[in-house]
Order: structure tokens, then C-alpha cells, then sequence
């Protein structure tokens, strides 16, 4: 069998085979944002900026089916995991909530010295993208989400409810329980399930069971995260187009139909593209559809006719 660390081994060739395409070597390191807090970040590739935020349990391995052909193409993907998240630090006492994330996003960025770049999110990665489209507008060209909507905080009812499961984690180990829910969790909320094997779940759950106790710990203060400010009211601040990629296939996740309508009223440019076949995870289920949205709104039209206040190019239409 295929082990965990073999696989994000082949994760990180796969992204080297990118470099022989043209693109710059790969590097990754825990970038730090504040003192006692660092995030991780996965850069190849050169070329105009693509920055990837995942969601809960994403990391710079989640995306590797994008990135890759991204950086062959001649971008420079950038992976920024949020704190607590993947392979960044998580901190006993440090701010979770998503407007503190999309500060460390910016810390990041400008300590990489990107003046401005397409950011592409899944799940609760979009709620902190759409924290620093309006807060950062200069910095945001575009965004991209990937089954995201307006989340007022990290926290839902199904987090909070897994939470309970902390005292169970902590008594009987937690690394099997966690690949668990994980696999449970990447199962329900696919179209295809075929991609969810024990390597691509322990590769996934990697960064949550390295240290467990440190996960509950940041995953408890994220539980109990109150946003400084709503961010459906602030949606009209949003310069840049935004798509929303979702998946066809029934599946469990992805934003509501409220949400869905929260980001039709309130955003200036904002088209969807669904995917056939595809759920929450469609970077895995179907990538080459995820490429060519972002390739799509990284090209120059895209963004010219986001300063008209025109409907995103392509052929997606906006919702009426």
C-alpha cells in the first residue's frame, strides 16, 4: 500500500514535472505573518500570480491537479494555508476568525511582494477571499470560488457538532478517528467517490493529525470565533468578477441557496459555472474544468471587463 508521505512525495514531483515545463523550482515554508504564528506556503511556477486558499481540511496537496498545470501554463500559483489549516502552525491562543485569516492572507502576500493576483478558494477559503476583496481591492484582479459562499463564521452547526467528539479524540487517539470523519467527510460531499482512497485520505488528514491536540485546540477556538463584521452587507465593496464553480452531482456541502442569492444581489460582476458529474471537491473530481475557469478570468479580458462593471466573459451567464 501506498503511504501517506509517498503520495504528497509524488505531489510534490508532479509539480516538479511543471518545472521542466518551464516553470521555477517548487518551494514551500511555514511564512511568518505575526510572532507565534506562521502559514504555510507552496509556490511554483512563474508568471502572473494565482493565489489558492483551501478549506478546512485543504491544503497546497488539495490543489496539486490545478497548480500544476497552472505553473506549466506560466502562472505562479501560491497556496496559502490559513492558520490552523493543512500544514500552518496552530497556535494555543491566536485569533480565528475569518477577517483575522484574510489579514495573514495580506501579511503573506506582501511579504511576497504580490501587488495583486487571481485568488482561487474552496468551501470556507472563499468566506476569507471575499474578507480581502473588499477590504484589499488593489490586491484582488479576480476570484474564484470553488463551492464557497458567504460565511458569516467558521463555525457551522455540523463543525460544532464534530466538536463534541474532542473528549473521545483525546481519550482513545486521535489520529485513526480523525482519517475517519475524513474520509466520511470527502465520501458524502463527492459525485465521484472513485478518488477517495487511504492514500488521499491519511495525505488529507496529514496536517490534523500531526499534532492532535494542537487541532482540537485551534479547531475549539475556531468554534467560538465572533467575526468583528458581517460580510454579506459588505459584498457591494467587491471590485474584482467573481465565479462560482459548483458541482452538479448531488452531493452534501457547497454553499445554499441563500447564500447562492446573498452573492447575486450583492456582488457588481458575478457569473457560475456548474460541473457535471462533480461535488464539493471538484479540483479532485474534475480539475480541468477548475483550470479553465481561472485561466478564464486571469486573461486581460476578464479583467477589463470587470472595470466596466460587465458580466464575467465565458460561458457562464450571470444570475438574473
Amino acid at each position: 500500500m501506498i503511504s501517506g508521505s509517498t503520495l504528497r512525495a509524488a505531489f510534490a514531483l508532479s509539480l516538479l514535472g511543471a518545472v521542466a515545463s518551464g516553470a521555477e523550482d517548487v518551494q514551500g515554508w511555514c511564512l511568518g505573518v505575526a510572532p507565534g504564528e506562521c502559514v504555510q506556503v507552496t509556490i511554483s511556477g512563474r508568471g502572473p500570480d494565482i493565489v489558492l486558499i483551501p478549506g478546512l481540511f485543504g491544503s497546497a496537496f488539495s490543489f496539486r491537479r490545478v497548480t500544476a498545470p497552472l505553473a506549466s501554463e506560466g502562472y505562479r500559483t501560491i497556496v496559502i494555508e490559513p492558520l490552523g489549516v493543512g500544514d500552518s502552525a496552530r497556535p494555543a491562543k491566536a485569533d480565528y476568525t475569518l477577517t483575522a485569516q484574510a489579514d495573514r492572507v495580506q501579511a503573506a502576500l506582501e511579504a511576497l511582494d504580490v501587488k495583486s493576483a487571481v485568488l482561487v478558494s474552496h468551501s470556507i477559503g472563499t468566506s476569507i477571499a471575499l474578507r480581502l476583496a473588499y477590504r484589499r481591492p488593489k490586491t484582488v484582479r479576480a476570484l474564484v470560488s470553488i463551492e464557497g459562499g458567504v460565511a458569516e463564521e467558521v463555525a457551522t452547526p455540523g463543525f460544532r457538532r464534530a466538536m463534541k467528539l474532542a473528549p473521545l479524540i483525546k481519550l482513545f487517539g486521535g489520529g485513526r478517528i480523525i482519517r475517519g470523519k475524513v474520509r466520511a467527510l470527502l465520501s458524502e460531499r463527492s459525485g465521484d467517490r472513485s478518488w477517495v482512497t487511504e492514500e488521499i485520505v491519511r495525505s488529507y488528514s496529514a496536517g490534523a493529525t500531526r499534532d492532535t491536540g494542537a487541532t482540537l485546540s485551534a479547531f475549539a477556538q475556531m468554534s467560538r470565533a465572533k467575526e468583528p463584521e458581517a460580510l454579506a452587507p459588505r459584498l457591494a465593496e467587491v471590485q474584482c468578477p467573481v465565479r462560482l464553480i459548483l458541482g452538479e452531482a448531488p452531493h452534501v456541502g457547497g454553499p445554499s441557496e441563500t447564500e447562492i442569492q446573498t452573492l447575486e444581489r450583492g456582488l457588481k460582476s458575478f457569473g457560475i459555472v456548474r460541473v457535471p458529474g462533480a461535488g464539493h471537491y471538484i479540483f479532485e473530481e474534475a480539475p480541468a474544468a477548475v483550470v479553465e475557469v481561472v485561466r478564464e478570468v486571469a486573461s486581460e479580458r476578464a479583467v477589463r471587463e470587470s472595470d466596466k462593471d460587465s458580466p464575467i466573459p465565458g460561458r457562464p451567464s450571470p444570475i438574473q
